[in-house]
């Protein structure tokens, strides 16, 4: 096999091997909502496949008592569990954690609303399985939470990665780029915000499956190169980005509404979540720039078969999302 089709068997597997594990590292997600004094509906959320979900539970303070008998059911990809606790003297104080995390790759979201209006967000990963509920966070905690879960969802967002991946290898003037990658970040802040604070909505499905249709689309334009075959993305690469990034918005306010915004602190709370996706977002393309680089200085490789190569894994990586989310459309 020559290197350019070793390269790209790598570079294939790798993203293949990424595509079909996009899923399996959802977050777990529990949350609790005061309904009357040092009372809490709780719901807890795993991801399962089919009836087989992952081996996490929720341990509650000692100070929490079960109201009612838990509820469980399957619903779209994840195990459900639904109870109501009374927590004598409150959570402050009050150390929650999930048992089975330590044996799994994933994280837990850890949500509480206190009839206050008051939120408390906790990321829960692996090593640190637990944590102690202060009973209110400051302004700065709360920025700081919202802002590096912005982080992570974007570095643990392949959708979104392949996507912005796809453009650096289809523009390539630097200038451009930059204006590229800033019009698809002021359109999906657009739809960030507006779909965070309930003034439009798609389904989430939908979304999805086009979000993965958005990523096959800018595979496709690097790849064309017949003779007189002009490309959309050349003409206007920052119009493609800003329509792209419009639908891409939805896909991260999907994750945002499912840990909602604090009443205390909404236009902070959403501001550091999108700086946080957004330095995510820098984080990668700089880290792409820096190995490119560095690829280019170790291996000299013909940029046009390099760039059609690239284009048919993301395609086919593209491929491998659309296909489960169009059928998870039920049409």
């Amino acid at each position: 096999m020559k290197p350019i089709g070793r390269i790209f068997a790598v570079l294939l597997a790798v993203l293949l091997a990424a595509a079909a594990q996009a899923h399996e590292v959802r977050p777990a997600y529990l949350d609790m909502r005061e309904t009357a004094t040092d009372t809490f509906a709780v719901v807890w959320k795993v991801p399962a496949q089919g009836e087989m979900r992952l081996g996490l539970h929720a341990r509650l303070p000692a100070a929490c008592a079960e109201n009612s008998e838990p509820v469980r059911s399957i619903e779209q990809g994840a195990y459900f569990e639904r109870w109501n606790v009374a927590c004598a003297g409150g959570l402050k104080g009050g150390e929650i954690s999930i048992d089975g995390l330590k044996s799994t790759l994933t994280e837990a979201l850890v949500r509480i609303e206190y009839a206050s209006g008051d939120t408390e967000l906790a990321r829960l990963l692996p090593d640190r399985p637990r944590f102690v509920a202060a009973g209110t966070q400051t302004s700065i905690e709360v920025a700081r939470t919202y802002f590096l879960f912005g982080v992570d969802h974007i570095l643990s967002g392949l959708d979104h990665l392949l996507f912005v991946l796809a453009l650096i290898l289809l523009i390539r003037n630097r200038w451009m780029l930059l204006k590229t990658i800033t019009a698809f970040t002021i359109a999906h802040s657009i739809t960030l915000a507006g779909a965070s604070l309930g003034y439009f909505s798609l389904p989430q499905r939908p979304v999805e499956a086009t979000i993965a249709l958005s990523i096959a689309f800018v595979a496709r334009e690097l790849v064309k190169t017949e003779p007189g075959e002009r490309r959309l993305s050349e003409s206007y690469p920052w119009l493609v980005a800003f329509a792209f990034g419009l639908l891409h918005g939805f896909g991260f306010a999907g994750a945002l509404k499912e840990t909602g915004l604090p009443q205390s602190d909404v236009p902070l709370s959403l501001l550091a979540f999108n700086l946080g996706v957004e330095a995510g977002q820098l984080i990668f393309v700089a880290a792409i720039l820096v190995l490119f680089r560095i690829g280019a200085a170790l291996v000299a490789l013909p940029p046009a078969p390099t760039r059609r190569l690239g284009a048919y894994a993301i395609g086919t990586a593209s491929m491998l999302w659309l296909v489960p989310r169009i059928a998870g459309l039920g049409i």
